[in-house]
């Protein structure tokens, strides 16, 4: 790691913490209790040049790489996971795909918006009925002179009605085919593009998570990313970048209820003393905090092979798993900590115990990464154990 890395990570980080301690931490319960989305919120962000972390400058953005930008989602999770998620789902999905595949007229036009907050991205795979068979989508794009004809819907889509502009992927062969999906950018306001219903979620509350609906949905071709067929290929490598995303969206989590927890255990007294004297709490923090350091490692591994070029696609997945299931089990154990209080609005543990279980789901499930990791080690590719 550079010392030029170095610097930029322990700026970000101070930066990152000062912002959330003015814009964030003073409405967390609101926003959480309403399920309100800030979206004015992302413009300040956009300001502070953490909306287009990996754009370039010459496109209005930062000009970094995987590692500043993990450490930045990392300090807004540890805050609030909501705002890191819809951070990390901007840059990591909508925004570098269209930096990864677009043409570029396709980055001149819509890069800038993005890179600077004016725009929010939003990124179109999942589906009601199909999950992680995205092979199956059934959401198509027919082709029709010059133009592409959307008709299906999205579901879980984050900002799926407050994003300006939204990369589509659309079936455009036959069902579980090779190259069957092609990827598509469509802005709010075309016609037959809409956004559906909101979902009702246990955490995350302050992330828009909703549906994209298209009926006769018309684009010009020039609004197509890449080559017809290539849209599942390209989002195999968006993910890769994505579950890192996820991975440091986790470790946010995870520092966050764990520092909630050790503050507690130190001022919390039962028997004449702090309960952190107990070794039941002592070992349960130890445990806690072995784990987050391992996630760490693992998480800016999977970022620092992505800034030098390297294949990452078991690498992040290993990060997104590990670093998932340890901000669930660091958040559990941090709410047994606080005992009753730790189950009441009242203290932060709780909302960090819902938050934390989405990063299992999101962006490929637990069961998904080890299908991931495991058809890597059975065919031999390296574990990168050199």
């Amino acid at each position: 790691m550079t010392n030029e890395i170095v610097e930029n990570k322990e700026l970000i980080a101070q930066s990152v913490r000062k912002f959330s301690e003015r814009f964030i931490q003073p409405n967390i319960r609101q926003w959480d209790d309403s399920q309100y989305f800030p979206s004015e919120l992302f413009r300040e962000l956009g300001n502070q040049g953490l909306m287009g972390m990996l754009v370039p400058d010459y496109y209005g953005g930062s000009g970094l790489g995987y590692q500043e930008y993990v450490t930045a989602i990392v300090e807004l999770s540890r805050v609030d996971g909501s705002i890191g998620l819809s951070m990390a789902a901007h840059n990591s999905l909508c925004t570098n795909h269209i930096l990864l595949f677009g043409n570029d007229a396709q980055k001149s036009a819509y890069l800038p918006r993005l890179a600077t907050g004016e725009w929010l991205g939003a990124w179109g795979l999942t589906e009601p009925n199909t999950g992680s068979d995205a092979g199956n989508m059934r959401t198509t794009a027919h082709r029709d002179g010059d133009d592409w004809v959307l008709n299906g819907a999205k579901n879980f889509i984050t900002h799926g009605i407050s994003g300006h502009v939204a990369v589509v992927i659309a079936r455009t062969g036959e069902p579980n085919t090779p190259h069957n999906a092609t990827a598509f950018i469509v802005e709010r306001g075309t016609p037959g593009f809409t956004g559906g219903r909101k979902e009702d979620k246990l955490g995350m509350r302050a992330s828009e998570t909703a549906e994209m609906i298209f009926q006769e949905c018309r684009i010009s071709d020039s609004q197509r990313l890449g080559t017809v067929g290539d849209g599942f290929i390209q989002s195999l490598k968006v993910l890769d970048g994505g579950r890192i995303s996820i991975a440091a969206l986790s470790l946010g989590i995870a520092y966050g209820a764990y520092d909630a927890a050790v503050a507690y255990a130190k001022e919390r007294e039962q028997f004449g003393q702090p309960i952190a004297n107990f070794q039941g709490i002592s070992f349960k923090l130890a445990d806690m905090a072995t784990a987050i350091e391992a996630a760490k490692l693992l998480t800016y591994q999977a970022a620092a092979l992505k800034d030098a070029g390297e294949p990452v696609t078991k690498e992040s997945a290993m990060a997104k798993l590990f670093a998932s299931e340890t901000a669930v089990s660091v958040a559990n154990d941090a709410v047994q900590i606080f005992g009753g209080y730790g189950y009441t609005k009242d203290y932060p543990v709780e909302k960090f115990y819902r938050d934390a279980k989405l990063c299992t789901i999101g962006e490929g499930t637990s069961e998904i990464q080890k299908l991931v990791i495991s058809r890597h080690i059975l065919t031999g590719i390296s574990t990168r154990s050199k």
